[in-house]
């Protein structure tokens, strides 16, 4: 097991006694062996920062800090490369002066840190391609350029259009220089969140080499079953690696799954399950953009994308779906070739996003307090737990009534069918429990099915205003939804093989604003 070197370190501010490194040196071999200009799009918190660090030390020949790790007997050490790396992922950039101040700051100190004096008051590009050619004459080597978080300024300002397009042209200028000064480069690295269209942003670097789906590189950040259990085997000792699993793997980026290290690496350190990736950033934009599309929350569950609408995204233009594959909160699944056409089947990779985003979906949706909400929610695992559907009906019921009146008259989202389902969907998710959404059977799709501690609960939603009162319930015995989890054996943590079963269906009228039939039978398994 090897220490984490000094320079390289991932994630070291989270463990100051036991930092350990997976080796992800030989991605570093093969990106300077194969090309010269690379783009990475991983979620933030991802290793990006961590990997161009690794970097930023091979290319500056720092030797000592690599050894026992793949590169140090496969780089030529004796070449000592001057590195530029630029970073926006600190501070909040609001304004399109504040990220001019603020690249001119990063131009600053990549001078000093390398011993170079450039003309003063010069445009940032200007700055930046001088800073490239006589980094080069000074050192007699050609120049590494590293970019870390290059989307954050317009992403901090994604919801001021105006804003963000004139940062937008800010940063396309200035990306633009390193093109123009191609003779003078050695290796070009950018990393962000986003995907943005080059055409939009890196109209100059059109021999840029996108490598966020390149099978070849799906594991650059993050870390592999095996990684984890080799490297962290100690540390491992007293935790279960299914509920590790479930919790933190699942990240796929047309390859192998892999684990969130921010997750991992707190969770070794406090030893207790929690959200820690997801409470370091609520995803508002997200909500709201929901919000805005009218989008039907169960349809996360299994959203398709082509290849042409995954890699989609722009001030103005923005993808739902694409964004939330981008942020972390959906990855593949499955890749499906049609022809020509490539179709990705997007899904939560794991239990802490699915519950995390639900449970913050849900506060919008319902329009409640923490405490309303964590109370309903703690109340509907333990009426589930225990099977008492009766309590179910109340429960809801009582919490449609709850719900103010403006927010209906105020809010649009509330105008659709969906939103009746959405809220049981993130409530039951939110909860943390096995939850299947348009499940399909031979006779039809069951519109969502919950499953804890041996109990399932077959539900099917309908809107009275549209179909005849009763046809909730009569549709799932009719179309025998139920017979496809008789005998069911779950590998979800909590659900075990099921034992009861409980056909629920829930009707709704949209002038009461309320459930108008909770109607329900239990099937002797």
């Amino acid at each position: 097991m090897k220490r984490l070197p000094l320079g390289i370190q991932t994630f070291s501010k989270l463990i100051l006694e036991n930092h350990y490194y997976v080796d992800k040196t030989e991605f570093v071999y093969k990106l300077a062996n194969i090309g010269t200009y690379f783009f990475l799009s991983r979620p933030r918190r991802f290793g990006k920062s961590s990997f161009l660090d690794t970097l930023k030390e091979a290319f500056e020949g720092n030797e000592k800090i690599f050894k026992g790790l793949f590169l140090e007997k496969n780089w030529d050490w004796s070449k000592k490369y001057p590195v530029i790396k630029i970073s926006f992922g600190g501070g909040l950039m609001q304004t399109p002066e504040q990220v001019d101040e603020i690249i001119h700051g990063i131009l600053r100190y990549n001078q000093r840190n390398l011993g170079i004096s450039c003309e003063k008051g010069l445009p940032a590009s200007v700055c930046l391609k001088e800073l490239i050619e006589q980094s080069s004459k000074q050192f007699k080597e050609k120049v590494v350029v590293l970019i870390d978080e290059y989307d954050k300024p317009i992403l901090d300002n994604i919801e001021k259009e105006e804003t963000a397009i004139k940062i937008r042209e800010i940063l396309k200028g200035f990306y633009s220089v390193i093109k123009d000064s191609d003779s003078y480069i050695r290796f070009v690295f950018i990393t962000g969140v986003s995907k943005f269209s080059k055409v939009n942003l890196f109209s100059g670097l059109n021999n840029l080499t996108d490598i966020t789906l390149d099978p070849r590189f799906s594991t650059i950040c993050g870390y592999t079953q095996n990684e984890l259990e080799d490297t962290f085997q100690e540390q491992l000792s007293g935790i279960s690696l299914e509920e590790l699993k479930e919790w933190y793997n699942g990240y796929s980026f047309d390859g192998t799954k892999v684990y969130n290290p921010f997750d991992v690496l707190h969770l070794l350190d406090k030893r207790t399950f929690k959200n820690y990736w997801f409470e370091t950033g609520t995803p508002t934009f997200l909500i709201k953009l929901i919000e805005k599309r009218k989008f039907p929350i169960p349809k996360l569950e299994d959203i398709e994308l082509t290849e042409t609408s995954l890699n989609s995204f722009d001030v103005g233009s923005i993808e739902l779906e694409a964004l939330l594959f981008q942020t972390g909160y959906l990855t593949i699944k499955e890749i499906e070739r049609l022809g020509d056409m490539i179709i990705y089947h997007l899904v939560y990779p794991n239990k802490e996003v699915k519950s995390s985003l639900s449970d913050s979906i849900l506060k919008y949706l319902a329009n409640s307090f923490s405490t309303d909400k964590e109370r309903n929610k703690s109340t509907l695992f333990k009426l589930l737990h225990k099977g008492d559907v009766g309590g179910l009906k109340e429960l809801f019921h009582s919490f449609f009534a709850s719900i103010p009146y403006n927010w209906y008259t105020g809010n649009t989202i509330a105008d659709y069918e969906g939103y009746y389902a959405s809220v049981f969907y993130t409530y039951f998710t939110a909860t943390g429990v096995e939850v299947h959404v348009e499940d399909v059977t031979n006779l039809g799709r069951i519109d969502m099915v919950a499953i804890l501690n041996g109990h399932c609960y077959v539900l099917e939603f309908k809107v009275n205003e549209l179909t005849p009162k009763g046809s909730a319930l009569a549709q799932i015995k009719e179309k025998k939804y139920h017979e496809k989890y008789i005998g069911y054996e779950s590998s979800h943590l909590y659900s075990g093989s099921v034992k009861s079963i409980y056909l629920i269906g829930v009707e709704f009228n949209k002038t009461d604003r309320n459930i108008t039939s909770f109607d329900w039978e239990e099937v002797v398994c």
